[in-house]
């Protein structure tokens, strides 16, 4: 009898136990926060600032949702080239939440370089491309001081600046405090510049 009674107050004891400490799994479920993160891209719209579920676009029957945008993660930073429309050809996702492409493909499409597909007809003649308008170069192209796209690309340790190798060393010797003309840093050795493999095999055409 008395065991029988001690497994009966086991057994309502253990009941009480799940009953005040069993986990409640509604209370584990996360809610949206009201702002998101600033690397957040709805993918209705494509535009930072709000979710999916909150895109202003929601209600307008005519709208066409964005692209699914390819991450870039794996590329340094230093070789991709922001642009602001994510239809460009090769754009990709940064984790910043802009939008990029490669520097190798951004030289590519600046000079319209285009892969022949082997059934469309022959290329027009030279004379009649010289007609044609001349495709912008993106300014992360072209050397800080000479202006022109960078002939044998250096970084410059103190920013992180690319430029012509020949440029930057003139500058930083020519200036008393071998200052830096990106950001105005002092005491730049030019012994410090590091080669910037990238940019020189993208740009390899540039010279001949």
């Amino acid at each position: 009898m008395i065991q029988s009674s001690k497994w009966l107050w086991e057994q309502e004891r253990c009941m009480h136990t799940i009953f005040f400490f069993s986990p409640n799994p509604f209370s584990y479920v996360k809610k949206p926060l009201a702002t998101p993160p600033p690397s957040y891209i709805c993918f209705r719209c494509g535009k930072p600032g709000h979710y999916i579920k909150n895109c202003p676009t929601n209600g307008d029957s005519n709208f066409q949702s964005v692209r699914r945008l390819k991450k870039s993660t794996g590329i340094p930073r230093s070789f991709m080239v922001e642009v602001e429309d994510p239809n460009t050809k090769g754009a990709m996702l940064t984790p910043t939440g802009r939008y990029a492409i490669p520097i190798i493909n951004a030289e590519a499409y600046a000079r319209g370089k285009k892969e022949k597909h082997p059934f469309l007809p022959e290329e027009p003649s030279s004379s009649s491309l010289s007609s044609a308008p001349d495709y912008p170069i993106p300014e992360e192209l072209l050397c800080f001081i000479c202006k022109e796209i960078m002939a044998d690309a250096v970084i410059i340790p103190c920013c992180g600046n690319s430029f012509c190798d020949e440029c930057i060393r003139t500058t930083l010797l020519d200036s008393e405090e071998h200052t830096c003309p990106a950001c105005h840093q002092e005491d730049v050795s030019p012994d410090t510049l590091v080669a910037n493999k990238f940019l020189r095999q993208g740009l390899a055409w540039k010279r001949p």
